[in-house]
């Protein structure tokens, strides 16, 4: 008895010095490692960075931007089933334990013992609690200071959170793979479902992934990940979160990773930098990227694909005309492995409609193909005909009259499937010119629309916005309404004939010449204006001054680079076409200042607006019910930059471009319609700027190291094909209008060709809008010798209309 007293105060004893060491170590610990500790109550206002999306204006997305791919869900909004899935596979004691778990150390104390003896990493044994801190605060490295940290860093998150909290830091925060933090943006990333649309099995895969993301990644290591998923069901059936059904089920189902559906994407590459830049520069790096940001844009994605599609299509047909570079490879067509070679290459733009082909017959009449996605075709001769190599002076072939001329078995060409044929397909090549194409809403500036080149995976420059050309003819109007305000009507006379500027001492005599190198004497403004007459205009900048067309210029935010010589009125200065198809939507909205711009609205993680474009208070639209009635008018603070009845004369003006001048292949889309072709020295630059009453587009072609595009190649040849083939799809379904006429404004039936009333004589007759008192009276245009005078001008001249006071919406 004695001795069993004895040796339980040994017991006792020893227990009590075991304790008094453990609390000297203990206190040892915190003093050696809590001093320096981060302050883990930050956390109560952890707001973690998560993704920007940016959307269409139809709410799709365009895009999403962010450092480390997270969408934050609070706890109450993540489904039970996927808590109970990562408990069970990370913490099965979470709900109970005070921050650390003994049994869980000790079994990873006794773990460790055989991981070392095999030369193994050891495994840690942390709670969740334990991984928030670490992810928060420490490192990943594996030493006795770090776990001592974690856990005084675990015992204070415990004393501070609930545990609802803890779990909501771990589960926003843990990393799954594919570039995913959180659980939701795995859901996303591996299935594009939503968290309460993930499957039972699919919610336990995730669970399975903390350990090792990259070691159970379905595609590389499907077995692995698989068998890691299986634990994850067997240790939630264990802990009795599912039953012997549900568990079964769920082991019978695939790992079936799915991406986010294309569909759900809007494709619109420029539009969405162009997007990213602006918003980088006014949030910085960090807002933009961490700042969890809801931003709706202007994109009309029917509108995007029209535009990618016209541009891409008109910038092929273009480099038809210029012959055949040859095929992108060669393959032999006797490999077994022929259609995977195929596949590995990469042409190093978008494809879109296009695909690759390889040539495995030819025959004079076509080639035989085998396409990249398995099917099998004929390339007939007929889709050939364009295909002339050019020699080494440039000059093009002789016509292809037989298939071998241009292709050879083994070629891999681009083809496109031919709609009215099935089974047959074209030639294609990736041009080497660029181009650009903008849509815009004129009333508001919203940008409807940008395409900024062929590809924008070869290329990101967006030569919409980023170019910087000289507009050539395209850059008239302005001229011409300069004139409109000093004075002169649409039916006045200036004089088509050669002209000899003398530009100063010591300087050559300037001698401008028309692009067809001929003349038509005495003709009228409108004329001058629809055929494009190089030598009208410069007389009529030298008889009205380059001030007033530098000061038109300026209002309409054309003016850079803009000198005071006559030769600027032929637009030798630079612009964006998203600059000039600004100005020519303040023509047609009226005369109205307008800024293009991109952004709608920003909304912060919280919901909260932080951007609306239109800042304009509007007490009538907050808590109404909609019973049918139409919308509040708004007061428009923003200005004029030009009288709205010159802006309609231009706007009429204009209109006979598209019906019988430059751009008269425009008049077969069968609707009012206007614009102007553009053409710069050599042809380096092509224009077409155009609009319908409530929607502008502007269409650029030309080379990025600029040079010719051809020696019969126009604005017209060039630019306004791919307008017209964009607006005839966008406005599809559009009942025709008619230009808004202002107030202010006689419309006079005049002859097209003199600008006088109709006589005996007149083959064309046309609506004409003059500033009352300028009306033409007589059918008989009048006469001054040659016409270096103004003869038709008409009433009292007129002084600009400069912006007035108030701000942009």
């Amino acid at each position: 008895m004695f001795r069993l007293a004895a040796a339980l105060a040994r017991l006792l004893l020893g227990l009590l010095v075991l304790g008094l060491i453990g609390l000297a170590l203990g206190l040892w610990a915190l003093e050696r490692f809590a001093f320096d500790l981060p302050d883990y109550a930050r956390l109560a206002r952890y707001e973690p960075p998560t993704a920007t999306r940016i959307h269409a204006g139809d709410g799709r997305l365009l895009a999403e931007y962010a450092r480390e791919k997270r969408v934050f869900v609070p706890i109450e909004a993540i489904p039970t089933r996927v808590q109970q899935a990562f408990i069970a596979a990370e913490d099965q004691h979470f709900w109970w334990h005070f921050g650390l778990d003994p049994l869980g150390i000790l079994r990873a104390a006794i773990e460790n013992v055989r991981r070392l003896q095999e030369g193994e990493r050891p495994q840690g044994g942390s709670t969740i609690t334990q991984q928030v801190a670490k992810n928060f605060f420490l490192t990943n490295e594996v030493t006795l200071e770090r776990k001592i940290k974690e856990a005084i860093l675990a015992l204070r998150l415990e004393r501070t959170f609930s545990k609802e909290k803890i779990l909501e830091l771990y589960l926003n925060e843990i990393f799954l793979g594919a570039r995913s933090y959180g659980v939701a943006a795995a859901a996303l990333s591996y299935f594009g479902k939503s968290l309460d649309e993930l499957t039972l099995a699919e919610t336990a895969f995730l669970a399975a992934l903390p350990k090792a993301p990259a070691r159970y990644d379905p595609i590389k290591n499907p077995e692995a990940a698989r068998a890691r998923r299986d634990y994850v069901l067997k240790r939630m059936l264990d802990d009795g979160y599912i039953d012997r059904a549900e568990y079964d089920a769920a082991r019978a189902e695939p790992i079936v990773v799915r991406r986010r559906s294309e569909e759900e994407f809007v494709s619109a590459g420029f539009f969405t930098e162009e997007v990213r830049r602006q918003l980088v520069e006014r949030l910085g790096e960090a807002g933009f990227y961490e700042g969890g940001l809801s931003v709706r844009t202007t994109l009309e994605p029917r509108l995007q694909a029209i535009a990618d599609r016209a541009l891409r299509d008109g910038l092929a047909a273009y480099d038809r005309r210029q012959g055949f570079r040859g095929p992108l490879a060669q393959l032999d067509v006797n490999a077994p492995d022929l259609l995977a070679r195929l596949q590995r290459i990469d042409p190093g733009f978008e494809l879109m409609h296009w695909k690759l082909a390889v040539v495995r017959a030819v025959e004079r009449d076509g080639a035989r193909l085998l396409v990249a996605d398995g099917s099998e075709g004929l390339l007939p001769l007929a889709e050939l005909a364009w295909a002339r190599k050019r020699d080494a002076q440039g000059r093009l072939g002789p016509p292809i009259r037989d298939a071998r001329q241009v292709l050879s078995v083994g070629d891999v060409v681009l083809v496109e499937p031919l709609a009215r044929a099935p089974g047959q397909f074209g030639l294609r090549q990736r041009p080497e010119v660029e181009g650009a194409l903008v849509a815009l809403d004129p009333h508001t500036g919203r940008v409807l629309a940008m395409s900024g080149g062929f590809s924008f995976r070869e290329s990101q420059f967006n030569r919409a916005t980023q170019a910087r050309r000289q507009a050539g003819s395209a850059f008239k109007p302005f001229v011409y309404l300069a004139a409109l305000e000093a004075g002169y009507t649409p039916s006045s006379i200036v004089l088509d004939a050669p002209i000899v500027i003398d530009q100063g001492p010591g300087l050559p005599k300037w001698r401008p010449e028309n692009y067809g190198q001929d003349y038509l004497g005495p003709t009228t403004l409108r004329v001058g204006l629809e055929k494009s007459r190089n030598l009208m205009t410069v007389r009529l900048a030298q008889d009205i001054g380059m001030e007033r067309i530098l000061d038109v210029a300026r209002r309409f935010g054309i003016d850079r680079g803009l000198e005071p010589y006559l030769s600027s009125a032929l637009g030798a200065n630079e612009v964006t076409p998203l600059a000039l198809t600004t100005a020519y939507a303040m023509l047609v909205n009226g005369g109205r200042k307008i800024e293009p711009y991109l952004v709608e609205h920003i909304q912060d993680r919280r919901g909260r607006t932080l951007f609306r474009r239109d800042g304009r208070d509007c007490p009538e639209c907050r808590d109404v019910p909609w019973r049918g009635q139409p919308p509040p008018e708004l007061d428009d603070p923003r200005p004029f930059v030009a009288d709205p009845r010159h802006a309609y004369q231009m706007v009429l003006m204009l209109q006979g471009v598209t019906e019988r001048g430059t751009a008269a292949a425009a008049r077969s889309l069968g609707r009012p319609l206007a614009g102007k072709t553009g053409t710069t020295n050599d042809s380096k630059d092509a224009w077409f700027v155009g609009f319908s009453p409530d929607l502008v587009v502007g269409v650029f072609v030309g080379f990025d190291q600029p040079k010719s595009l051809g020696p019969r190649e126009t604005g017209a040849s060039v630019a306004l094909p791919i307008w017209m083939a964009f607006m005839k799809e966008a406005l599809e379904g559009v009942p025709p209008t008619p230009f808004r006429t202002p107030p202010g404004v006689h419309l006079v039936l005049v002859d097209a060709a003199t600008g006088q009333r109709p006589g005996p004589d007149t083959k064309v007759v046309i609506s004409e809008a003059f500033l009352p008192g300028t009306e033409p009276v007589s059918s008989r245009p009048p006469v001054d010798g040659l016409g270096e005078a103004p003869p038709g001008r008409e009433g009292p001249a007129r002084q600009p209309v400069l912006p007035g006071p108030g701000g942009l919406y």
